[in-house]
């Protein structure tokens, strides 16, 4: 558990004490954010530009929050205008982000966002799930108040173990809630003193995913000795062949702008004369290769297709390319 917590760290850029992994997906991690920090009648922003920010509202008023939002379509992101914009006329307490947007594939930029949060007197918080480990994140420099994210995504391992921090910040306002947690199995305070992160001796809370938390360990293990740099340039480089063979293909990227999007997860247009699960169907069948379908308003329209840790190689990229054009070649000829 203590290497899990070093590794949560190091891959997070952070020093935060209260730094544990949920025994849950990223859902779980996701829910724990919204059941400690949020009281009945808190003011909550939450930015939407996908399937991630709609589940946070949903987690967010079944836990009473005030709740506002500002949206924007899927395949693009915020800027900080618009945020700061959002801030002063909800004057939320706490804000909720998504970094990787898995349905809209799309990256967040972060930098910045902390400080202009602070600035109005609102906390962050930022679902990292598809993104840690592929891009750039520094939850301290970039002042993040909570950051989660998951095991099966650049980690590489099993789903069902989740990492989360949060700041002194955060912690703070857990700790002076004028009401109890009302989930018992996510309360921080419960899961920080089981992570070791307090002074005292541990308590046992539930029992721990055991399995899940070795697998885990191997997955930040494996991170560490690639190199939190290299990870980010390996996601880029593959990125960048994959996209360019998706243009070779005569297909067109989900995302227009090239800096929102997400290396981890590339979204590309279903051209009007081919059903989606028909080239999915061909891929699985004759290369054993997954290529998903899209998500909330996008489901039908759009392929995804992640390249993510240990499966973000060139060898895959060239391999998906493959079987992606026979798969378009057999679907349109058939």
């Amino acid at each position: 558990m203590d290497d899990v917590k070093d590794g949560i760290k190091y891959g997070f850029q952070t020093d935060n004490i209260w730094t544990v992994c949920v025994s849950g997906s990223g859902h779980g991690a996701m829910e724990t954010s919204v059941c400690n920090l949020i009281e009945a009648g808190d003011k909550v922003m939450v930015c939407v530009n996908g399937l991630w920010g709609e589940r946070f509202s949903d987690m967010a008023d079944r836990h009473g929050a005030n709740l506002s939002k500002i949206d924007k379509p899927m395949g693009t992101v915020f800027s900080l205008e618009e945020i700061e914009k959002g801030l002063q006329d909800n004057q939320p307490e706490i804000m909720f982000i998504t970094h990787g947007e898995s349905s809209g594939t799309t990256v967040q930029q972060l930098q910045g966002l902390g400080q202009l949060c602070h600035r109005y007197n609102c906390i962050l918080i930022v679902d990292s799930v598809a993104a840690m480990g592929g891009v750039p994140l520094f939850m301290d420099q970039w002042e993040i108040d909570v950051l989660y994210t998951g095991a099966q995504k650049v980690l590489s391992a099993p789903p069902g173990v989740s990492p989360i921090s949060f700041s002194n910040r955060a912690r703070q306002k857990v700790e002076n809630r004028k009401t109890k947690v009302r989930s018992y199995y996510f309360d921080m305070k419960e899961l920080a003193n089981y992570w070791g992160c307090d002074n005292e001796p541990r308590r046992y809370h539930h029992t721990g995913l055991i399995s899940s938390v070795y697998a885990l360990r191997e997955g930040f293990a494996r991170l560490a000795e690639v190199g939190l740099e290299q990870s980010w340039t390996t996601h880029t480089q593959c990125m960048q062949q994959l996209h360019a063979g998706i243009g070779d293909l005569g297909l067109e990227l989900f995302v227009k702008e090239k800096s929102a999007r997400l290396p981890c997860v590339t979204g590309i247009v279903v051209p009007e004369d081919i059903h989606w699960k028909d080239v999915s169907d061909y891929a699985m069948k004759n290369y054993r290769v997954e290529i998903s379908g899209g998500l909330g308003a996008q489901a039908g329209k759009i392929w995804r297709i992640g390249l993510m840790g240990y499966n973000c190689t060139d060898s895959n990229v060239t391999l998906v390319l493959r079987a992606l054009s026979e798969a378009l070649d057999h679907v349109r000829n058939k």
